[in-house]
């Protein structure tokens, strides 16, 4: 039987060495879905239903003015001087950086087939030439579990965008699974086209939303510190949607052994924000797996239902008070039955038995474009989709679960 193999093992031993538990799972989630002959997303399509396999990293937006230092965090974070950084505006497009087997540049037509879901940017005319991607081989931190989209600075006044920069940047974060807003205190931290996509991204996905002051090692004394974050706390708070409780804005700047400072550095929180952004997309990915083959299973078990004949589909054939009507049909055929001379008998039964079978073609006929019948081989092919979803899907989630929580939890909790 097709779908009774054992499935392949995807990482071998010298990628289990090199890869984090977490990318792992990722991956072996992925694999379930998009695997060329047992994949639940062609399960699911021979079914009607569309699925999306889940990612296997998580996306990071990084946004604010120009020159805020978003260039310098990816660099610090991946360990690479990947993106140039300067009081220029260096990034004038979106770039995205992510891990890979080897070091490589890509322009926008290469970066939509590398990230496909992104596609539907295009929709913002001139964006297209505004769109690379930088494929590192790091591996530090958590980097390859990581895609960061590096937007383009912003700035007030007379500059003028080769796209629909707020929209654009506003769509993104709407995909991305973490959105860092930094604001530099040295620069246009009040810049309204920030504070503008900020108050829009709050309406939608306020939740994503991470507020930071970098460069705070530049904002000279702890005095001068607190007034740049009271000015952009004010400005912000004044901001129907950006008014809530509970807003934090931690200090954050590149760490130099040369140039120690003063200045309380939360660097490492951001790095921590991260991680557990990662391990919950770990479990909102093995949720969303036992979703999918429960709705596989419910969909395969309606359509094999639908096949079969009921009692209420023959009462909604046959109409309200089918054994009256029959009753009735049958008293008049009995009173003309009388009134047919002995002779003409036989031919009438052959008249009405030639009717009735018209009738039940007829029937049959219209039944069968309205609901149509499955094959033998379209049934067991249905039972072997839901055999192989339990007993090897929803078995492997299981053991990946498991595998999981032992990351984590003590040994005596499991």
């Amino acid at each position: 039987m097709m779908l009774g193999r054992k499935p392949r093992s995807v990482a071998n031993p010298l990628e289990s060495a090199i890869t984090t538990p977490s990318e792992r799972i990722l991956k072996e989630c992925h694999s379930l879905y998009v695997d060329s002959e047992t994949g639940l997303v062609k399960i699911a399509s021979s079914l009607g239903v569309r699925l999306l396999p889940p990612r296997k990293k998580i996306i990071v937006m990084i946004m604010g003015n120009h020159s805020a230092g978003k260039s310098s965090f990816i660099n610090w974070y991946v360990e690479e001087h990947i993106l140039k950084t300067g009081v220029a505006i260096e990034t004038q497009g979106f770039t995205f950086i992510t891990s890979g087997r080897k070091r490589e540049s890509l322009t926008g037509n290469a970066t939509l087939h590398l990230y496909p879901h992104f596609r539907p940017i295009l929709e913002f005319k001139g964006v297209m030439d505004y769109l690379t991607a930088e494929i590192s081989t790091s591996k530090q931190k958590k980097f390859s579990l990581v895609t960061f989209v590096d937007t383009p600075g912003l700035v007030d006044g007379d500059m003028i965008y080769p796209f629909d920069v707020n929209s654009a940047i506003t769509w993104l974060g709407e995909q991305a699974d973490l959105i860092f807003v930094f604001f530099d205190p040295m620069g246009q931290a009040l810049c309204k086209r920030t504070l503008n996509i900020v108050e829009k991204l709050s309406e939608k996905c306020g939740d994503k939303l991470l507020f930071y002051l970098s460069k705070a090692d530049e904002a000279g004394k702890e005095t001068d510190r607190q007034r740049v974050m009271m000015q952009i706390v004010q400005e912000l708070c004044r901001r129907p949607g950006l008014n809530k409780c509970g807003f934090e804005m931690p200090t954050i700047y590149i760490p130099n052994p040369q140039k120690p400072s003063r200045c309380v550095n939360q660097i490492d929180g951001v790095c921590q924000t991260i991680e557990k952004t990662i391990n919950q997309a770990v479990q909102k990915t093995l949720d969303q797996l036992d979703k999918d083959c429960d709705l596989i299973c419910s969909t395969i078990s309606s359509k094999l239902e639908q096949d079969s004949f009921s009692k209420e589909q023959l009462d909604e054939l046959l109409g309200e008070g089918p054994a009256r009507t029959i009753t009735v049909c049958t008293g008049i055929v009995m009173f003309l039955w009388e009134w047919i001379p002995e002779d003409g008998q036989v031919v009438f039964v052959i008249i009405f038995g030639s009717f009735c079978y018209l009738l039940l073609f007829l029937a049959k006929y219209f039944t069968g474009r309205r609901n149509r019948t499955l094959s033998k081989k379209e049934k067991r092919k249905m039972a072997e989709y839901c055999d192989y979803i339990n007993d090897i899907v929803r078995t492997k989630k299981g053991k990946l679960y498991e595998w999981y929580l032992q990351q984590c939890a003590a040994e005596y909790d499991l």
